[in-house]
């Protein structure tokens, strides 16, 4: 609705955004029907993004930029939690091997539950928190689909919509271990609600292992 500059009042940023109803998708349950319609919408997000399009140093980025920081994650939660299993480790390691994204597109870059709202019904009543609108690749946006879907039924139908070639669906599963790992581990220290999150998106990964790379 409005965006302001930094001023000596107030020296930040700021913006005034129009209201939607709903609760974030980590607190309401989507219904498995949306996950069609989640993925239309990355199809309708991930157009080719032109030269001048933002970058961001950490989203849409090829994972090995976050190898360093996710490894230290990593290896805490191994002591704490014991939530990095040998599938998380596959997985991971099969993502950082898989061959970079070709082209830049348009990306939210921040799709985990606590950025979409549900209605009453269930259904997807909005998008929120554009703050890392970037260009990059699309596998940070589809890692999503773990986020957000309890059901492997569901994630599935948003994957076969989607249809990614092995090499994107390879690079998501391994962004959403980066997010769950990082969720996770930062959650454990100041957000119980981060934690879950995190903790969901993993024990998600773990159940789907074998059928991503069938």
């Amino acid at each position: 609705v409005r965006t302001g500059t930094p001023t000596d009042f107030f020296p930040w940023h700021w913006s005034l955004l129009p209201w939607f109803e709903g609760r974030c998708a980590d607190e309401a349950a989507i219904s498995d029907d949306q996950a069609e319609r989640f993925a239309a919408f990355l199809l309708a997000l991930h157009q080719p993004a032109p030269a001048d399009a933002p970058s961001n140093p950490v989203r849409g980025v090829p994972l090995d930029v976050r190898v360093e920081n996710t490894l230290e994650r990593m290896a805490r939660l191994r002591e704490k939690e014991g939530q990095i299993t040998a599938s998380i480790e596959t997985i991971w390691a099969s993502a950082l091997a898989a061959p970079s994204a070709a082209e830049r597109c348009w990306l939210h870059g921040d799709l985990h539950a606590q950025n979409v709202l549900v209605d009453g019904n269930g259904a997807i009543s909005a998008v929120i928190d554009w703050g890392d609108l970037t260009a990059g690749d699309a596998a940070t946006d589809l890692a999503g689909i773990w986020a957000l879907f309890e059901s492997a039924e569901a994630r599935r139908a948003a994957l076969n919509h989607y249809q990614p070639d092995q090499a994107l669906l390879t690079r998501a599963a391994g962004w959403a271990v980066l997010f769950g790992v990082v969720l996770l581990d930062s959650g454990l220290i100041n957000s119980p609600r981060h934690a879950v999150a995190g903790r969901r998106i993993l024990q998600r990964l773990d159940a789907d292992q074998a059928s991503l790379f069938a």
